[in-house]
């Protein structure tokens, strides 16, 4: 045997039909693997998955969050109109004076308070207005967390 009757060994002629043929299930099999390949690369992923459930149920507890909050707020305005449907008319107009007033009391409070206070004390006051707004989620995260080691503390006080 020749060196070119052992490398042509089980391959056809390239111009016999029956190549062609195999050639192009030779591709289609190539390709049915590669996708093969590639679902199960997909399904050992466990990483991505991970990432998936998690945005799947980020997604479904924002939604029901949603739901809750305006099945929350129906039911507020139905309370609220019930109140004031069974509250008789003239205690609402009182309500509404004294809210008046009250808001009018505090306005010349605050207004006082501002007069009679020394302008370095009100510059330091805005400053930390200002510097509490800007970093209001690291507030926000310390507050939680005092209220839920404060809960915590008091729940286990109530257990002894």
């Amino acid at each position: 045997m020749n060196d070119e009757a052992r490398t042509n060994i089980g391959t056809p002629a390239p111009s016999s039909p029956a190549s062609a043929e195999l050639r192009e299930q030779v591709e289609r099999t190539r390709d049915e693997l590669g996708k093969t390949v590639e679902a199960l690369a997909a399904k050992a992923d466990i990483k991505a998955q991970a990432k998936e459930k998690a945005a799947a149920v980020r997604d479904q507890a924002a939604e029901t969050a949603a739901q809750v909050s305006e099945q929350i707020r129906e039911k507020a305005e139905h309370a609220a109109q019930a109140v004031k449907d069974k509250t008789p008319d003239p205690l609402l107009a009182k309500t509404a004076q004294a809210a008046a007033q009250v808001r009018e009391t505090a306005a010349a409070a605050g207004q006082y308070a501002t007069d009679k206070t020394p302008d370095p004390l009100l510059e330091r006051a805005a400053q930390a207005a200002t510097a509490a707004r800007a970093n209001r989620t690291p507030l926000l995260v310390v507050g939680t967390v005092l209220v839920v080691f404060l809960w915590v503390r008091r729940s286990r006080g109530r257990r002894r």
